[in-house]
């Protein structure tokens, strides 16, 4: 490997623990023996914020038109990238949020079950749209979007996310499914 590529590589890896800090680690949340993730204070912090969506616009899949994400930290990090690759922004909402025509995908959860809704009118046939949330744990919420995404007609041409806990197997998920991700950071445990 040519010694740019090693350096670029040693930067990224030095770039991404550095941005690792700037994620507060909340010990049981929402419940008892959850390590909730708690990516607000990445959001908080000016240059790490930046930092974290150049490097993200730098990975994103080229010739994509439409950049979806899912409610609620997905829109801040979704917003923040569709406008930086300069592409549409599509809200991935929970039930009863969107006004007009739309539909749904009801998914399984761990504990119970939820739903994902988008306007019919957000894709157009054929897009190539990229999903962005902030972090993926199972994949279910993930897998649901990229529903709603084909069922509007858009081709999914990946996953971006902030986080990944690749302990709880959402990432394998997806790529099994022939779906490509990337995710900046990884933490391990749930």
């Amino acid at each position: 490997m040519p010694h740019a590529a090693l350096s670029r590589e040693a930067s990224l890896e030095a770039t991404c623990a550095w941005l690792s800090t700037l994620v507060r680690a909340v010990p049981d949340f929402p419940k008892p023996g959850i390590l909730f993730r708690d990516v607000t204070t990445l959001f908080k912090h000016a240059e790490g914020f930046a930092t974290a969506i150049d490097l993200l616009a730098e990975a994103a899949p080229r010739g994509v038109s439409k950049l979806a994400a899912m409610e609620s930290r997905g829109f801040i990090l979704g917003g923040a990238l569709a406008v930086r690759l300069g592409i549409g922004f599509v809200p991935i909402r929970k039930p009863g949020k969107l006004p007009g025509e739309h539909f749904g995908h009801d998914y399984e959860l761990e504990y119970g079950s939820d739903r994902l809704e988008l306007h019919c009118d957000a894709i157009d046939s054929g897009e190539k749209v990229l999903i962005v949330d902030d972090l993926i744990a199972t994949g279910g919420t993930a897998a649901a979007a990229a529903k709603l995404v084909e069922r509007a007609g858009g081709q999914v041409a990946g996953f971006q996310f902030l986080i990944d806990l690749p302990d709880l197997g959402g990432r394998a998920k997806l790529e099994q499914q022939g779906w490509e991700t990337y995710s900046l950071l990884a933490f391990d445990g749930h």
